[in-house]
């Protein structure tokens, strides 16, 4: 491979993946997806400069509307948790990066996510810092012209080898937010975007405990603070219809059973019951073995042991061993 794209923010990730594939003998061409400020912008040319590649920069703003911020805003007010970087990842980011390699005449595509890609297949990273969950909605396209330099490394790896290169962003922090979101807050951008949540009953074991100020100020798994009886109550279900948050004891977040819908399949679909593991969030501890069957565009997954508060709208994403197979929507 002689051209790579790569999806350049100027963060440390994208900086250490340039100089790595630069150090294979490729030509490393960035490109940099604008949707934040001008401070983020001028990283990303810094540090190409340092670099040396080509830097191309595209306004995806209008597309990142219209594929991720107002599907991620539509979901929470049917009473979902969505994972927007899911989303993303193929509809924006992947996508982009594959219409700059076609015109350019790349082999290969490039990001700073700690998962690996071999012979069209996409693995799992280093389990201290592994994103192959977030990429369980990339086409077949993608998965196979993808390229992930820091597959094989830890994070601490990565922030070290920058300070060796001496590359401008071995200082800059981690992303913690949501790009679109800079401030963190959700709630604050949804209520901007004209949102305004309705109040509605908190419910335990059917009986009224007290008002809520709206759903999207919850999540399933979510602790309510203060106690009942002595227990601590915890978000078991949100009803957007009848503006119910539903809340249950901690020992009641835990089920065996996940169903699915719109499962995007990396690998051919099979045709009968088969065995896999399961993560239903982007945690490192949870990912049962389960036994998994098509239904539908989706699946109905039966976990050998329980996973805690699975939540509507997030991602339910099956392996095989490291190999990453797909992901759907939990219903």
């Amino acid at each position: 491979m002689s051209k790579v794209v790569l999806g350049f923010s100027g963060g440390v990730d994208s900086a250490v993946s340039a100089a790595l594939l630069k150090k294979e003998g490729h030509e490393v061409i960035g490109l940099y997806l604008d949707n934040a400020g001008e401070d983020a912008k001028m990283s990303a040319v810094e540090n190409a400069g340092y670099l040396g590649i080509e830097l191309i920069i595209t306004d995806v703003k209008d597309e990142l509307e219209r594929l991720v911020c107002t599907p991620f805003a539509d979901a929470y007010l049917r009473g979902e948790t969505p994972n927007p970087c899911i989303i993303c990842n193929p509809a924006v980011k992947f996508r982009f990066l594959l219409q700059a390699a076609d015109r350019l005449g790349a082999e290969g595509i490039a990001t700073g996510h700690y998962a690996r890609a071999e012979n069209g297949a996409v693995f799992r990273g280093r389990p201290s810092n592994d994103q192959s969950y977030m990429l369980c909605r990339l086409t077949r396209e993608q998965a196979a012209r993808a390229v992930f330099p820091l597959g094989r490394l830890e994070k601490t790896q990565t922030r070290a080898l920058a300070e060796d290169l001496k590359l401008p962003a071995a200082s800059r922090p981690d992303s913690q937010e949501i790009c679109f979101i800079p401030a963190g807050d959700y709630r604050q951008w949804l209520a901007e975007r004209g949102y305004t949540p309705e109040p509605g009953d908190l419910l335990f074991h059917g009986q009224v405990l007290g008002r809520h100020e709206g759903v999207v100020r919850y999540t399933v798994g979510q602790r309510l603070p203060g106690l009942f009886e002595g227990r601590k109550l915890y978000v078991s279900r949100l009803d957007a219809q009848t503006k119910t948050v539903e809340l249950a004891l901690w020992e009641e977040l835990f089920k065996t059973e996940v169903c699915a819908r719109d499962f995007n399949w990396l690998t051919d679909p099979p045709e009968k019951p088969f065995r896999a593991s399961v993560r239903v969030r982007h945690t490192k501890w949870e990912n049962p073995p389960c036994t998994v069957t098509r239904e539908g565009d989706g699946v109905r997954i039966v976990c050998d042991e329980s996973v805690r508060a699975p939540a509507a709208g997030q991602s339910a994403v099956l392996y095989d061993g490291d190999r990453l197979l797909g992901g759907g929507f939990i219903m």
